[in-house]
């Protein structure tokens, strides 16, 4: 049996009957619970709580959705302005999603949930009209095959099934461990493809302490059950840094492994990330300082900030640094005390504006109490 097969059938059975080896202890928050049928929260198998980084308004993709119950528990956080989709490969937990949906669209005061079936590997694809089209146009030859990719190449072309830049969060609760390694990173491709500049990751996943080896992951039993296909944790981070994301952080990190296989530890962690805005890099002026405690640090386009200088950005990146939320308070951002013509290029590495430049400008991240 492949890694395919044996993920479809170990979550088959699990939304027949519960498996108790298919999740780690996660505190959801139990107000949330309250309105989801009991058969959902017993048949969800999850290592982290992505619905925790919602916020009102968002349009939510939750990859690997399952029975449905990140999705239902997102869609009482974004309102009656957001919605929620959920995409999932398996027809047995998209049927336990999907049988609860018209009692959820009633207590939820609208029907904001919406479930396909689809590869979060492949986000463009509408799997449910392939197989429809199929069932008309069955692949016998290589002509027929043939056929069938020239279709596939035009639906995702011309009716994806997430379209490009629609999605504000994209949220996954222990399933890229899932996904066959030849498909990661064009699976994280697929997460950046999807969101709108400055959307937001949120993925909770099991990742390993160490490489996990050739034969640990040829054993099935172990891919589908979360373990043997983990990230190790470094080539998590750096996957979503190669694929274009900016402020990549481990925002939690379980410090107790939930398993630990021939002396490597699988622990859950929630990835954070952020799709950086498209915009032209051009410099007017601004400037930022690092308040410390460290004597510098290097953001994910190279920029080193010394602690207490004031230096020299484009103002993209002083808006990311300073208004995103994805630094907190780290950085103080200074506007240019006297407006100026944009220079369409950062000025060089290095470069620092004196206090004459940037005093009495506007003044992003300051701390406004004073006593004297």
């Amino acid at each position: 049996m492949n890694v395919t097969s044996a993920v479809k059938q170990r979550y088959s059975e699990g939304a027949n009957e519960v498996q108790d080896e298919l999740c780690c202890p996660v505190d959801y928050d139990r107000d949330l619970l309250k309105l989801l049928p009991q058969e959902i929260i017993d048949k969800d198998y999850g290592c982290g709580d992505p619905s925790r980084y919602v916020r009102e308004g968002d349009v939510v993709l939750d990859l690997g959705s399952g029975g449905g119950k990140i999705c239902y528990m997102a869609a009482q956080l974004v309102g009656t302005q957001g919605r929620v989709i959920g995409v999932d490969m398996n027809d047995d937990m998209l049927a336990l999603a999907s049988k609860y949906q018209s009692e959820m669209a009633g207590k939820l005061g609208g029907d904001r949930v919406v479930f396909h079936k689809g590869y979060i590997q492949d986000l463009a694809l509408d799997v449910a009209a392939m197989e429809d089209w199929l069932a008309d146009n069955p692949v016998t030859d290589a002509a027929s095959l043939e056929h069938l990719h020239h279709w596939q190449a035009e639906q995702r072309r011309e009716r994806p099934l997430i379209a490009d830049n629609s999605v504000d969060l994209v949220i996954s609760n222990c399933v890229l461990n899932l996904v066959d390694d030849r498909h990661k990173a064009q699976l994280i491709r697929e997460i950046h493809r999807v969101l709108k500049p400055g959307g937001r990751v949120a993925i909770s996943d099991i990742v390993s302490d160490e490489e996990v080896p050739a034969h640990l992951k040829a054993d099935t039993e172990l891919w589908s059950g979360c373990i043997s296909g983990a990230f190790q944790e470094e080539a998590f981070l750096d996957a979503f840094r190669q694929a274009g994301f900016l402020g990549v952080a481990f925002d939690r990190w379980d410090s107790t492994p939930w398993k630990v296989i021939e002396g490597i530890e699988f622990r859950s962690v929630t990835l954070t990330a952020v799709k950086g805005v498209d915009s032209p890099c051009l410099d007017y002026g601004h400037a930022v300082m690092y308040r410390g405690p460290y004597a510098a640090v290097t953001d994910d386009e190279d920029h080193v900030f010394p602690r207490g200088a004031r230096m020299a950005v484009c103002e993209r990146t002083w808006r990311f640094l300073t208004e995103s939320g994805v630094y907190g308070s780290d950085f103080i951002g200074f506007a240019p005390a006297t407006p100026r013509e944009p220079v369409n290029f950062c000025a060089p590495p290095g470069t620092r504006r004196s206090a004459a430049e940037t005093r009495s400008g506007k003044v992003a991240g300051g701390d406004n109490d004073c006593c004297c």
